[in-house]
């Protein structure tokens, strides 16, 4: 199929199908002609079209590694590169996409699971812009749920933190989300507590869908994940 005509085809079925869909419909097609399509999809405005191509570029990227890793890799620097500012652009879905590769394949997460947190850190590739935070701590969250030990091995909890003071209310929702999933002691519960008043909504992709909160309810819910202290006997 003509590049143009493959791109067209996979942003309608982003677009319209079910996740079910796309999955089966893109089974059938070759790990790289799916690149520049599903890229194109995870920087769309459409909603739908972007988490779509968030969720699929997961699996796609973890066939890719399973028959090529070099060329996974070069798929890795690419959002990398895209976040850069010396790239030229935004690096819209890049947060996202690469945390859901990581979370689809564990070699993947061994080598690139650092990345992410440095994305977070001042010494690292700090991510300073805000929107592009909020795509940050979603993909902290998703990676999260299911590969925590990696990200709390590289004190990916204390990074979250100051997160928590952000002035934009996703991120600071979102940051609580996935310190719920990754804290293991109190050291965060103060903050958490700090946020409980704060009623700012909150929209995030989960589990196929839009989700619609406030920081105060993450806030909550993280509060009630991280285990409590041991009482003193």
């Amino acid at each position: 199929m003509h590049e143009r005509r493959l791109k067209q085809t996979v942003l309608d079925l982003l677009r319209t199908a079910s996740m079910e869909q796309i999955h089966a419909a893109l089974s059938t097609y070759q790990e790289q002609q799916l690149l520049n399509p599903l890229f194109s999809g995870i920087c769309r405005a459409d909603e739908t079209v972007k988490w779509h191509a968030v969720t699929a570029m997961g699996p796609v990227l973890a066939r890719l590694a399973d028959k090529n890793m070099e060329a996974a890799r070069v798929v890795m620097r690419r959002f990398m590169w895209s976040l850069n500012d010396e790239s030229g652009g935004i690096g819209w879905g890049s947060p996202e996409a690469m945390a859901e590769a990581l979370a689809c394949h564990d070699r993947l997460a061994e080598e690139y699971t650092h990345i992410l947190v440095a994305f977070m850190r001042e010494d690292g590739f700090f991510i300073e812009y805000e929107p592009l935070q909020r795509g940050l701590m979603w993909g902290v969250g998703r990676l999260a749920l299911v590969r925590p030990e990696p990200l709390r091995a590289r004190d990916a909890v204390g990074y979250l933190r100051p997160y928590l003071a952000a002035a934009d209310a996703t991120v600071r929702g979102l940051a609580a989300r996935a310190l719920g999933l990754l804290e293991t002691g109190p050291a965060s519960l103060a903050s958490l507590t700090d946020l409980r008043a704060d009623r700012r909504p909150v929209r995030y992709w989960h589990e196929g869908a839009m989700r619609e909160t406030t920081v105060a309810a993450l806030a909550a819910a993280a509060i009630a994940a991280i285990p409590a202290p041991p009482t003193p006997e």
